[in-house]
């Protein structure tokens, strides 16, 4: 093979570790054809070229990416909650069927999104099941059930009286290392065109009656307890080293209140005007990965697509389906003109960053084994194998 690209040791390629060989490896910069060895302290080396190794896997030429960073995704309600008003009775469960779909769809770190309070009375359901989650995700931590890693995120509703005690109640769970700051207030951030929030809540069977009571019930809500939920809130974990991220911004002086509050994340900013703020003050962004694949919002938000071309946007979140995270990556390279490392960093290197999680997100020696196996297949991205910590687990 030719001179290494990086080299940990001299032995890098001899030991006992698993080489991938005939593989495109997409590193932070650039993408090469290479081979990669790696056991369950790291990776060890990347060399260009093809390994004669006994035992190197061929990948028949399929790409070699970091395994995907998942910062926002509240799809562990979806296992919890099948269909509108069944509970799963057993949390543990669902958790272990939400972090192998998780597996299964590239996904080697994610940061569980659990909401901490409800936007309406009538949506108690997230209350009753807050403490269930977040046990049932520490216990499967704790005893080692999880295939990936597991973070939780906190997502504070801020319209909620009751958000205060419940999120005291998580301050100090070596789990915790994320929280949001979310104001789903009718006429404001997401739902500041009701419109759009009227032709979103038909979809959920209510008649127009009832949703005239649900937003203007809503809207007193968020007028009395949002404005104090929000200084609580960011006084509880300031100087705490948890991650702060505001929500669906939308005007440029929301997002100078979330940089004032200590935050360094925009979330799903829902306009231009709100995200380029965000990249003027140093703040973060990510944004939804199914507003990339669907080619929009679904909620009279800003597309991806025209915050990606402008340069404003730094990561992407499955948000509610998994698999988006791919699809997206494939559309960004196949439509937007970006190179596959970066789109790749968009799911990987940028969002392990905004998390503070230095040690993987890269093809790296040194770094995490954390690898991701997939071609490319009638437009659609197929997932062969991942590994995490070097382990295959899917």
């Amino acid at each position: 093979m030719n001179a290494p690209v990086i080299e940990q040791h001299p032995r890098s390629l001899a030991g006992t570790e698993t080489v991938l060989t005939n593989a495109r490896l997409i590193l932070e910069n650039e993408e090469i054809s290479g081979t990669l060895a790696f056991d369950a302290a790291g990776i060890r080396a990347i060399e260009h070229g093809r390994s004669s190794l006994p035992g190197a896997i061929d990948c028949e030429g399929d790409l070699v990416v970091p395994g995907l960073v998942e910062m926002h995704t509240d799809n562990l309600e979806k296992h919890l909650v099948p269909r509108p008003k069944v509970r799963w009775p057993n949390p543990l469960a669902a958790a272990i069927a939400n972090d192998a779909q998780m597996a299964a769809s590239g996904i080697t770190t994610v940061f569980d999104a659990v909401c901490a309070g409800t936007y309406e009375n009538s949506a108690g359901q997230r209350k009753e099941m807050f403490a269930d989650e977040i046990d049932a995700i520490q216990l499967a931590a704790d005893r080692d059930m999880f295939r990936i890693t597991h973070f939780l995120h906190l997502r504070c509703e801020l319209t909620d009286p009751d958000l205060p005690a419940l999120v005291e109640a998580q301050v100090g769970k070596p789990i915790l290392r994320l929280v949001s700051l979310m104001d789903h207030t009718p006429g404001h951030r997401q739902w500041r065109n009701l419109a759009d929030l009227r032709t979103f809540m038909l979809g959920t069977g209510r008649s127009a009656a009832e949703i005239e009571n649900a937003i203007g019930e809503r809207t007193e809500r968020g007028l009395r307890s949002v404005g104090r939920n929000w200084p609580l809130v960011v006084e509880m974990f300031r100087d705490s080293g948890i991650v702060l991220a505001s929500h669906d911004d939308t005007t440029e002086g929301q997002v100078v209140e979330a940089a004032a509050s200590g935050c360094t994340i925009s979330e799903f900013p829902t306009t231009r005007e709100a995200a380029v703020k965000a990249r003027q003050l140093g703040l973060k962004t990510i944004g939804g990965a199914p507003n990339i694949v669907r080619g929009g919002s679904h909620s009279g938000g800003v597309a991806m697509r025209d915050l990606v071309a402008e340069g404003v946007l730094d990561g992407l979140s499955s948000d509610y389906v998994p698999a988006s995270l791919l699809q997206a990556v494939n559309l960004l390279a196949r439509d937007a003109g970006l190179a596959w490392h970066q789109a790749f960093a968009l799911v990987t290197s940028h969002v392990a960053d905004m998390v503070g999680l230095r040690d993987r997100g890269r093809l790296a020696p040194g770094l995490r084994a954390d690898l991701l196996r997939l071609r490319i297949v009638a437009e659609t991205p197929l997932v062969r194998r991942v590994w995490c910590a070097g382990t295959i687990v899917f």
